[in-house]
C-alpha cells in the first residue's frame, strides 16, 4: 500500500519527469524554457502543439506565478496542473482534461505478451522518426512540422516501435528524469511491449505516466497504480 508520503513524493518524480520531456521537446524547436526552483518549469513562448506552456511540479504553486512566466494571451496557451490545484479561471483559463497520473514498481510482474504482438525496436534516425510520427497521427505524414524532432534521439530519451510486416503499427516514448522512467504518446494498444522495452533498458527505475478513460483502464491492467488526479488548463479563445 502506497502511503501519503509515498505517493507525494511519486507525484513529484512523475511531475519532474514529464516537465524534463516537454523541456526536450521545446528545445528541439528553438525555445529556451526554464525551472523557476522546484516549483516551476515555463516557457515564456508558445509551445509546439500538444505540449503545455507550464508544469507545476510542487503542490500549491500560486496561479499568480504561473501565469506571469507563461504568454497567457496567444491562443493555445495551456498550464499542466500536476496537482490539480490551482484556479486559472480568473485569468481566462478553462479545464481541457482531466487524468490521473500512474505508477509502476520496478521490478513488478510484466503483463503477459501478446503471441502474436509486433516486434520491439528503438527508432534510430531522421527517417525512421519520420516513420512512427506518422504512426503517432494515424499514418498521415507531419512533413517536419510534428512535435518530435530528430534532436530529441538521445541519451535518456527512447522512441520505441512496434512493428509488425515491416510496417510500425505501436509505440510510445520512454524518457528519464526526476529519477523515473516517464511513458508517454502510447499507441497501438502496446502496455506489454512497452513495458518489457523499458525493463530491459532501464530495469532498476519505477514507471510513471498518465492517462485517462479507457487509456487508464488499460494501464491498470497493465500494473499500473492511479496516484494522484492532474488538470490540464486552456486559455480560453475569445467567442
Amino acid at each position: 500500500m502506497i502511503t501519503d508520503g509515498t505517493r507525494t513524493t511519486l507525484l513529484r518524480r512523475a511531475a519532474l519527469n514529464n516537465a524534463a520531456w516537454c523541456d526536450a521537446v521545446c528545445r528541439a524547436h528553438g525555445l529556451s524554457p526554464r525551472y523557476d526552483g522546484e516549483q516551476l518549469w515555463f516557457s515564456a513562448r508558445r509551445t509546439p502543439p500538444m505540449y503545455p506552456d507550464a508544469v507545476t511540479l510542487e503542490p500549491a504553486v500560486p496561479a499568480g506565478s504561473v501565469v506571469r512566466g507563461v504568454d497567457a494571451v496567444s491562443p493555445g496557451c495551456s498550464v499542466k496542473d500536476s496537482f490539480a490545484d490551482l484556479d486559472l479561471a480568473g485569468a481566462g483559463f478553462e479545464v481541457l482534461f482531466e487524468a490521473q497520473w500512474i505508477h509502476r514498481p520496478a521490478g513488478a510482474p510484466l503483463p503477459e505478451p501478446e503471441a502474436t504482438g509486433p516486434e520491439w525496436s528503438e527508432v534510430s534516425g531522421a527517417e525512421e522518426l519520420a516513420a512512427w510520427e506518422a504512426a503517432f497521427g494515424g499514418g498521415e505524414s507531419v512533413d517536419g512540422d510534428g512535435p518530435f524532432r530528430p534532436a530529441l534521439l538521445g541519451e535518456g530519451i527512447v522512441f520505441l516501435a512496434g512493428r509488425a510486416g515491416g510496417r510500425i503499427v505501436a509505440g510510445a516514448v520512454a524518457s528519464t528524469g526526476g529519477g523515473v522512467v516517464g511513458v508517454s504518446n502510447l499507441f497501438g494498444a502496446a502496455w506489454a511491449g512497452v513495458l518489457g522495452a523499458v525493463r530491459a533498458r532501464w530495469p532498476e527505475l519505477d514507471v510513471v505516466g498518465y492517462e485517462h478513460g479507457e487509456d487508464l483502464e488499460a494501464a491498470v491492467r497493465a500494473g499500473f497504480t492511479p496516484i494522484g488526479p492532474l488538470r490540464v488548463w486552456l486559455l480560453r479563445t475569445a467567442d
